[in-house]
């Protein structure tokens, strides 16, 4: 029998390449995203449904998960990939900003879960896989609502996995470094107000760090769908799971070094 995942954010980046990877290994997929109608490549893949998803609907959950059970019978694993970054001075961000970054990445993240669960205790099995960030670990200047929700999302998996253990389902989470989607452009809120002049020097600074960061050290995201396959089929209680070198090297460097020394390398890094 197929096993069955549903992505959301699927239509490009991460989601996109970890629904052919699926599809390509001869899973079921379903492949969700805020506008369907504009997809050309997945829905012409056997074995793939294709439909609208949108993590601050409710309804557009609840309709994709219902038929995605109609199409396939069973969810067996939830891929939580759909979400965006927003940088920048917090003194430039609109409240309605803010709002919509932990909107997406981290009440959204958790209303798709929460659909999902009774399927998963309905079955006794299941897995939920959460896409976090090298940036639930470490931090990075003008990332406060970003790595914010990361932080969120590692702590909700973490502490999760004890509940659906109870109903002989388990969580984990994939940790990808930098990775050469399109984050940088309609997954990226920059807000700048250059008013604030006093931030002007750490924006310049961090703003070409991160673009250097993508040039020498991104992945290409279909290393984070290889990763999210094994975490998906290896069979193990792990809960963490890197992806790309840079990533690695970070979670490495955040385990070895004490808070000051840490931080301090990020200074220096960026020059502040």
């Amino acid at each position: 029998m197929r096993s069955t995942i549903l992505i959301t954010g699927a239509s490009s980046g991460i989601g996109k390449a970890a629904a052919k990877y699926f599809q390509a290994k001869g899973w079921n997929v379903i492949a969700t995203m805020r506008k369907p109608e504009n997809e050309t490549e997945l829905n012409q893949l056997d074995n793939v449904l294709v439909t609208r998803l949108d993590v601050l609907d409710e309804q557009s959950i609840s309709s994709a998960t219902d038929e995605a059970i109609k199409k396939f019978g069973r969810i067996d694993v939830l891929l939580n990939n759909a979400g965006y970054g927003a940088y920048g001075p917090l003194e430039a961000f609109p409240a309605a900003n803010i709002t919509k970054q932990f909107d997406t990445n981290v009440i959204g993240l958790l209303s798709t879960t929460r659909a999902v669960l009774p399927y998963f205790r309905k079955q006794r099995s299941g897995l939920l896989i959460n896409v976090s960030s090298v940036g639930g670990k470490i931090t990075f200047p003008l990332g406060s609502l970003y790595h914010g929700t990361k932080f969120a999302v590692e702590g909700i998996t973490e502490a999760l996995n004890f509940e659906l253990n109870a109903i002989g389902a388990k969580a984990k989470i994939i940790e990808p470094g930098a990775i050469r989607t399109d984050f940088a452009g309609r997954s990226f809120d920059f807000q700048n107000d250059e008013s604030l002049t006093e931030y002007q020097d750490l924006v310049q600074k961090m703003m070409t760090v991160m673009a250097s960061a993508m040039e020498a050290n991104a992945s290409d995201p279909e290393v984070v769908a290889e990763v999210i396959y094994q975490a998906a089929t290896d069979g193990t209680d792990r809960l963490r799971y890197t992806a790309g070198e840079d990533a690695r090297k970070w979670m490495a460097d955040r385990r070895e070094l004490d808070d000051e020394t840490f931080t301090s390398g990020t200074r220096q890094m960026v020059g502040i």
